[in-house]
């Protein structure tokens, strides 16, 4: 069973095991346009939680990727560093960024799930 969490910079995470999916929100993507770059961090780097961990560059602009939980990156979508556009198109299933292996579960009690994270959009409109 997996479960799904968010942050207020618009990621993702989607934990299964000890293993944490990241990525953009649907929201991120259609706030950045025309994604045209991504860049990757390499496997096995170690991130702690706000690390910057990816870039990702639309027609409009720059933006990081920060790490929402800590942990090591065990896997990274070489899909959308070759094909950016991928991120518009499925921001969250297939266009995830990278995978990491949690070093402290307890961090994701610190993000919001799918509720406060609709709730919280809705409020910074």
């Amino acid at each position: 069973m997996s479960t799904v969490r968010y942050t207020k910079e618009h990621e993702w995470v989607k934990v299964e095991g000890d293993t944490a999916t990241i990525g953009i929100t649907s929201y991120a993507q259609e706030q950045l346009g025309d994604v045209v770059f991504v860049e990757l961090p390499p496997v096995g780097k170690k991130l702690a939680k706000g690390d910057d961990a990816a870039v990702v560059e639309s027609v409009k602009a720059a933006s990081e990727l920060y790490a929402p939980v800590s942990g090591d990156v065990i896997e990274v979508n070489s899909l959308i560093a070759a094909e950016p556009a991928k991120v518009n198109a499925d921001p969250e299933n297939s266009a995830w960024f990278l995978k990491l292996r949690l070093s402290d579960k307890s961090e994701l009690d610190t993000l919001l799930d799918e509720a406060a994270y609709k709730a919280f959009i809705a409020e910074s409109h």
